[in-house]
This record gives structure tokens, C-alpha cells and sequence, in this order.
């Protein structure tokens, strides 16, 4: 086992990066989480677990297999240095982000197209409801929250280890998906239909919209139909994620 006991050891500085900068996430392919219940996920996924760092007044879980794993102790102090939560469990991994083959890519059916969702909560939660409705797979569009900024992995609850999550041309999806026979949907307040009247196919590809401004109007003129939850209430809208949950479950049962 490592210690670590000064915040200024260039491990611990690289730590601290990953955590607080997309860009460092981006070139490196890595990043960090923190506490049990996603670094237990990590571990039944097999995700290329580089660390595991463990706060010295931290016990591992006794059933844990870590047979080959490089652990690293740290003080309290340098656990302060990365740590993304208020009352942090002092425990935490150096990950590899997962990886998709392109050979996979071709049996994805059933899609969830997010364009410019900004808060990580949100994104988080939409990949999380995904994985649970069994979504083949997430598109993250341009200006979409990054995936593996802490708040957005936290808030997947360890979905993220479990579905693939990629950035992409949401328009390169829309017209692949359509040349394969899978229709796509967006959601829109003008020129729609109630979600519950489409006619379900088994396939589809959901894209879902920035909090403030909904669907970018090019990507709603390339849909087969667009659809729109009513409200019953006097609530203006719902959240995205929320939303999300409503059709998506629709479509996929």
C-alpha cells in the first residue's frame, strides 16, 4: 500500500484536476469517483480501476476483491484536496473512462438523444432513468453537461459503469437511426402530438432538450414526430429529468 501524505504531490495535484476540469477529463480519458456505492458499481462493472484511495481512517469492505489493485492511503488533509462532497466517506477511485466499440453501436435500438442539457444533475439522472427503462445507449449532444464531471456521476448512481454513454453529432444519430428503420422522436410545445397516442414500435430514438430552450429547431425538422406531455396541473412545466422518465418509459415497455 502507497501513502500520501503532502497535498502537494503531483498525484494528489493530478487528482484534483480530474475532479474540477473537464479538459484534464477529456485528454486523459479519466476520472475520479468518490465513495462506496459507485465504487462498489466500478468494481461489478470491471471498469479499469487505475487507484483505489482510501482516507487513512477509512476501512475497505472486507468483501471486496482487490487482488492486483494499487491502494493508496492519504491523510485527511490530502482527502480534502479532491473531494467533491460536504461530508465525504473518504474513499475514493482513479478510473479509466468505458469504453464502446464501434461493432456494438450497430445493435442499438432504443436511444436517448440528449441535446444541451446543462446541469450534471439533471444529465446524470436522464442516464440513470435510461439504464433502468433499458435504453441501449446515451447520445450526449454540443453543450450537454459533461458525463464524468463528479456531480453528473454521482448522480447516476453508478448507471454510468453500466450503459454506454457517449458524446456525439446528435444530427449524424438522427440520420443513422432513420436509415435503419428507427423512428425518431422529439419533444416540443408546437406541432406535436401526446406522447401516449404514438403508436409504439419497439425501436426509437428519444431526444430530449435543453431546460430553457427545448430540442435546437434543426434537430426537430429532422424527426418522424414530436411529442408533448400535457400538464394536468398549473405548473409551467417539468423538469427535464422528470420528463425524460415519462416518455422514455412510454416507448420502451
Amino acid at each position: 500500500m502507497k501513502r500520501i501524505e503532502s497535498p502537494q504531490n503531483s498525484l494528489v495535484k493530478y487528482w484534483k484536476k480530474l475532479t474540477t476540469t473537464r479538459k484534464e477529463r477529456d485528454r486523459s480519458g479519466e476520472f475520479i469517483i468518490e465513495g462506496f456505492h459507485l465504487i462498489e458499481e466500478a468494481l461489478k462493472s470491471n471498469v479499469d480501476i487505475l487507484n483505489l484511495i482510501i482516507r487513512e481512517d477509512v476501512e475497505i469492505p472486507s468483501h471486496w476483491n482487490l487482488d492486483q489493485l494499487l491502494i493508496v492511503e492519504v491523510t485527511p488533509q490530502v482527502a480534502a484536496e479532491f473531494s467533491e462532497t460536504e461530508h465525504s466517506q473518504g474513499i475514493f477511485a482513479h478510473v479509466k473512462k468505458p469504453s464502446t466499440q464501434d461493432s456494438e453501436k450497430a445493435s442499438w435500438t432504443k436511444l436517448l438523444l440528449i441535446d444541451a442539457v446543462q446541469d450534471p444533475g439533471n444529465v446524470g439522472t436522464m442516464i440513470r432513468t435510461a439504464d433502468a427503462a433499458g435504453i441501449d445507449a446515451v447520445i450526449l449532444g454540443k453543450g450537454t453537461a459533461d458525463p464524468y464531471n463528479p456531480k453528473t456521476v454521482r448522480s447516476t448512481q453508478g448507471s454510468i459503469f453500466h450503459i454506454p454513454v457517449i458524446t456525439g453529432d446528435l444530427t449524424e444519430w438522427i440520420d443513422t437511426s432513420k436509415e435503419k428503420g428507427i423512428p425518431v422522436y422529439g419533444t416540443a410545445l408546437q406541432n406535436a402530438v401526446l406522447y401516449h397516442e404514438v403508436k409504439k414500435e419497439g425501436k426509437f430514438a428519444l431526444i430530449m432538450g435543453n431546460e430553457g430552450a427545448g430540442i435546437h429547431e434543426d434537430l426537430l425538422a429532422k424527426t418522424d414526430k414530436n411529442v408533448i406531455i400535457p400538464i394536468l396541473g398549473q405548473a409551467e412545466s417539468l423538469n427535464v429529468a422528470i420528463a425524460t422518465g415519462i416518455v422514455l418509459y412510454y416507448f420502451a415497455t
